[in-house]
């Protein structure tokens, strides 16, 4: 039995009673050190999934509530030389119900996701990854656990516990700086002294700073100035220029005794969000400069990669990142109703140069203020600020996945009169809160409240605009499933869309391993179950329908596979289509609208075996057809014969194809073998085409000739 059994047919529904159970961890272990040496002991916990009582020798050392906090117990004066520690999980589920019944003054809503989504309720209640109750791409399976590391921390004297490190380019002196912030818990009674050197070889640059720590949790900020000499080359985003960081150290010597070494990366580039007027037109620029360039911002958005983060390795994130970045992407936006990502996921983007835009996580609701619950989001958002600041790629903090449209567009029907209670919640959350946190620990990049949002015109109208999807300003999510997507009228000719996108099914391949037989079709309970947005599946028929004609063939399981192809052919086109106009639209100003500058469609990756918005493209802009009529109209396509050899070079797997008739969306399957095709759903012209095979794991070529299906438009009956 494994997790993947979670994925197969109908098991979200049918082991929904693990999420509302409690489950208690527990371990003893032996002190792997002599406890009366030390002056202060932690067991620090990175990361609890979600809602937790902590014990150690029976004896309880507090409670957590958040999984995006880190939580540190003083254990100092109850270990052992052998300990028993317990952490008794309550049930997620009844925790967010029980918050959600306690605050009695206004409700809060969405009470519950849609139906169509099987998920669970009250997500906005509790501090936790929001799509683990279902979303509208992905199943309920609310964890409980322990999802980041544990330790045991013994020290004296003092204990560095954040250390990040933020670049600044002085205009007047022409110079960089770093801005260098470690934070302690000082646990000797009176101030300890001592010096703190910075060196960065690379850049001839050394500094010696004379330091006080007070007692208790203290930091100190220094301002190291790079040397003019020495030519410093910035972090640049993927396809504008190098990722060059500096190895660097800084030591820490102080009057107490023992010195700490801490070994980093130091990156060079600035970021600036411009929102000003633009000639000839209403409203502000939306646009990012990254080191004094306007950059186009080109990329996805990313969910967890998966629905048990346990399972995600520093091995699949390379891979999808780094598909994106040879897909030319230079961006990404961590979207606001999954989790913030561990940090192998910035490292990676800082080496491989993906922006990132960082939600905050909350998504698609309304979400409690009082104070209690203030109080976890401020722990959060210093923690998560503090952890990532240091990395380059991320560009931007955002407050919230669409909160202020919600109230703006008032998606959950509250009446007029009850409107200003929850705008000023909103304000108090994402402003007084934590914009203000961020504005503090943060001073080198920009944030904004909400996305989408009219940016600063948001901000004068209270933070709250009339209309956050106003494409004079601001960035927009567009979704539009009935209109024709060949059609480019029907785009918002936006400063910014940070959200758009098609559904479509995942391979047959795919679906077959979760599946059975008598589920292999369009219309089956299963299809029904898999598909979390409301009439998704009827949506893809109409929009296939609008250039491409219905499979009819008699064999259900011919036709079933027919129509996932076609979704999937029907997905590539419309994103193409729409990404081809926003980016076209970057150059042009028409009736006051334009000046796009940045595409991120919905979404890059899949949690689960379902019907969603997700797609990743070829290494390089595949040559552009203008197609003269609907393919459903075209005459003349004749079924072609195809063939395909596969050999192996190095690393790499040749796919050399043949046909005998033009064949358009040439698809490429080779079922159950990880890896990515350089081109894939391409329109064959010549009779010859060479197609690389990158595996992610062993194979080989009578295994890859074995499982491959070649499909191509005419191949619909």
């Amino acid at each position: 039995w494994s997790i993947c059994n979670y994925f197969k047919l109908f098991n979200d529904v049918t082991y929904r009673w693990i999420s509302l159970d409690n489950w208690t961890y527990s371990r003893t272990f032996k002190t792997p050190f002599d406890d009366r040496k030390w002056q202060k002991v932690n067991l620090v916990f990175e990361g609890v999934d979600t809602v937790a009582q902590i014990l150690i020798n029976n004896i309880t050392l507090g409670r957590t509530d958040n999984m995006f906090n880190r939580y540190s117990f003083d254990i100092t004066s109850v270990i052992k030389e052998v300990n028993f520690v317990e952490v008794r999980f309550l049930s997620a589920v009844s925790y967010a119900a029980e918050q959600s019944r306690c605050h009695k003054a206004y409700s809060i809503p969405p009470a519950c996701p849609p139906p169509v989504q099987k998920g669970e309720c009250h997500a906005n209640f509790i501090r936790k990854e929001q799509c683990s109750f279902s979303w509208d791409w992905g199943p309920s399976f609310p964890t409980q656990g322990i999802w980041k590391d544990v330790r045991i921390e013994a020290y004296n004297h003092y204990h560095l516990i954040y250390f990040s490190l933020t670049s600044f380019f002085e205009k007047s002196a022409q110079q960089w700086s770093l801005e260098i912030e470690s934070i302690f818990d000082v646990v000797s009674s009176k101030p300890i002294a001592g010096l703190v050197t910075v060196n960065i070889p690379k850049l001839q640059t050394q500094q010696t700073f004379s330091v006080k720590l007070q007692p208790g949790e203290g930091s100190i900020v220094l301002l190291v100035n790079i040397n003019k000499s020495s030519t410093v080359e910035a972090w640049w985003p993927n396809g504008h220029g190098k990722q060059t960081g500096y190895n660097m150290t800084t030591t820490f010597i102080m009057e107490a005794g023992y010195q700490i070494e801490k070994s980093s990366k130091a990156y060079f580039r600035t970021v600036e969000l411009v929102q000003e007027p633009i000639p000839g037109s209403p409203g502000l620029s939306f646009y990012f400069r990254i080191n004094g360039r306007p950059i186009f911002i080109k990329g996805s958005n990313w969910i967890p990669a998966d629905s048990f983060q346990d399972r995600v390795t520093y091995d699949t994130l390379w891979l999808l990142l780094k598909s994106a970045a040879d897909a030319n992407m230079n961006a990404l936006r961590v979207w606001g109703g999954g989790v913030y990502e561990q940090d192998e996921f910035y490292d990676i983007c800082d080496e491989i140069g993906i922006m990132i835009w960082q939600d905050f996580m909350f998504a698609c609701a309304l979400y409690p203020t009082d104070q209690y619950y203030l109080e976890s989001v401020r722990a959060e958002v210093s923690h998560q600020v503090r952890r990532l600041k240091s990395h380059p790629s991320i560009i931007l903090w955002s407050g919230n996945n669409e909160n202020e449209a919600a109230i703006a567009s008032n998606w959950f029907s509250i009446p007029y009169a009850d409107r200003e209670v929850y705008i000023k919640d909103y304000v108090m959350l994402y402003v007084k809160n934590i914009r203000e946190i961020v504005l503090t620990e943060d001073k080198s990049r920009p944030f904004i409240a909400s996305s989408p949002t009219n940016g600063l015109e948001s901000v004068k109208e209270g933070w709250l605009s009339q209309n956050p999807y106003d494409t004079h300003y601001g960035d927009t999510h567009f979704y539009d499933y009935s209109n024709d997507c060949w059609n480019w009228t029907v785009y918002p000719k936006t400063r910014f869309a940070s959200e758009y996108g098609f559904q479509s099914w995942p391979s047959f391949s795919t679906i077959e391993k979760v599946s059975s037989t008598e589920d292999w079709s369009y219309t089956s309970n299963f299809s029904l179950h898999r598909q979390h947005h409301e009439n998704g599946n009827d949506q893809m028929l109409q929009q296939i329908g609008h250039h491409f004609k219905l499979p009819q063939s008699t064999d259900p399981i011919k036709k079933f596979k027919d129509m996932i192809y076609l979704t999937q052919v029907m997905q590539a086109q419309c994103i193409k289509t729409e990404t081809e106009f926003y980016r076209f639209s970057q150059s042009e100003i028409i009736k006051g609208e334009g000046h796009t500058m940045g595409a991120l469609y919905w979404q890059l990756n899949d949690i689960w075996q379902a019907p969603s918005w997700a797609s990743l493209g070829g290494l390089q802009s595949p040559t552009n057809h203008h197609f003269l009529s609907s393919l459903k109209d075209a005459v003349g396509l004749e079924k072609s014969h195809f063939s395909a050899s596969v050999s192996q070079q190095d690393d790499i797997y040749i796919f050399v194809l043949q046909t005998t008739a033009i064949a358009p969306f040439v698809s490429l399957d080779v079922g159950s073998i990880k890896g990515r095709f350089s081109d894939n759903g391409f329109l064959m012209t010549e009779q010859k085409k060479v197609v690389e095979f990158y595996p992610w794991e062993p194979t080989g070529v009578e295994e890859l000739e074995k499982s491959l299906t070649l499909t191509s438009l005419v191949d619909v009956v």
